[in-house]
């Protein structure tokens, strides 16, 4: 898999992008583990990227229901036993 961002907000520390081989748009964050730094991908569709490009109250709205592990069912990649939490 080849996640490629296109939109990145530093200050709420998520960003948006799309998966080169499958074309999915994705949503992503950092998350740690007790060993490890690494990014969680959940889909998006085409329209909730282009929404969240410009509206950052929905954005954030999703990622924060990402980060309590609400939308686990859209996660591009299935964590391993160790799953880590939103930093």
């Amino acid at each position: 898999m080849k996640f490629t961002d296109m939109y990145f907000n530093r200050e709420e520390r998520f960003s948006l992008g799309i998966e080169e081989t499958s074309g999915k748009f994705y949503v992503s964050f950092p998350v740690r583990n007790d060993m490890i730094e690494y990014e969680e991908f959940y889909e998006i569709d085409r329209a909730q990227f282009e929404l969240f490009k410009k509206d950052l109250s929905a954005a954030l709205a999703f990622v924060t229901r990402c980060r309590y592990r609400e939308l686990d069912e859209l996660l591009i990649q299935k964590p391993g036993s160790r799953r880590g939490t939103a930093i």
